[in-house]
């Protein structure tokens, strides 16, 4: 059985959760606003010294492996398992596997400790299953239906629920899948939504289970995407309309 993602949304808020974000630097700003937006709340230490420590005080936790820093590399480990040992749901994001070793390295290994939700595009997906080569960095050059199949196969491997971004997104579990198709063209020409996505699913999990989670985030953005597109039509004014419609819509 499936939330509705207005409920989820209601919960979010009346929750409030703390969402820990190992995210990339380039879109820290976008997902820290969006999350306060969206109701939850959001913190971002990344560091080998301090981020599994200051994971313990989270509810969930987003792993993006976008802009992967030195310290991003050796903390990133240690934080997921400190999560995972206390119980509290984990999202990842493998942004720009394929080419890229050590990030592809790493979010194969990470695959073991069984994220709740994995986001990404279609290449990302593919390249996470062992069935492609990535992107173009975190361009897609694969539909999301064409990543189907690898996103059965990384639920089936790891329990996690899969949720494969673009013009038409899908949610993926072993036995069923569902395709979303809404959202605006204007969210792809804005810096970080794959992120932010990433992030909504985090703290989406904490109050419902990770398939109406993801499923709820998608709809959600792509909701307020909608909404911000048809009170701006450039991708600045955009981003601040987003923003807002965050806020807004599942009210």
């Amino acid at each position: 059985m499936t939330t509705p993602w207005t409920e989820v949304a209601g919960r979010v808020r009346d929750a409030a959760p703390l969402v820990h974000c190992l995210t990339a630097t380039v879109s820290m700003s976008l997902v820290a606003d969006a999350l306060l937006s969206a109701g939850a709340r959001p913190m971002m230490t990344e560091t080998a010294q301090e981020a599994p420590t200051m994971t313990r005080i989270a509810d969930s936790l987003l792993i993006n492996l976008g802009t992967l820093s030195t310290d991003g590399t050796q903390g990133i480990p240690a934080t997921v398992s400190a999560a995972v040992e206390d119980g509290h749901p984990w999202v990842l994001d493998p942004t720009a596997v394929g080419v890229a070793p050590v990030r592809t390295a790493l979010a194969g290994e990470l695959l073991d400790q069984r994220p709740a939700i994995i986001r990404g595009n279609a290449s990302e997906i593919l390249a996470l299953a062992g069935r492609g080569s990535g992107g173009r960095g975190a361009d897609s050059t694969a539909m999301p239906r064409d990543a189907l199949e690898a996103a059965r196969s990384l639920a089936l491997r790891c329990g996690a629920i899969v949720a494969v971004s673009g013009a038409i997104d899908l949610v993926v579990d072993v036995d069923r899948h569902t395709e979303v198709d809404a959202g605006s063209p204007l969210l792809p020409r804005l810096t970080g939504t794959g992120c932010l996505l990433g992030a909504l699913c985090a703290a989406c999990v904490v109050v419902t289970d990770p398939w109406s989670a993801a499923l709820a985030a998608t709809r959600w953005l792509d909701t307020a995407g909608e909404l911000a597109a048809s009170r701006a039509t450039r991708p600045g004014s955009f981003r601040v309309t987003l923003i807002d419609a965050l806020d807004e819509v599942g009210k």
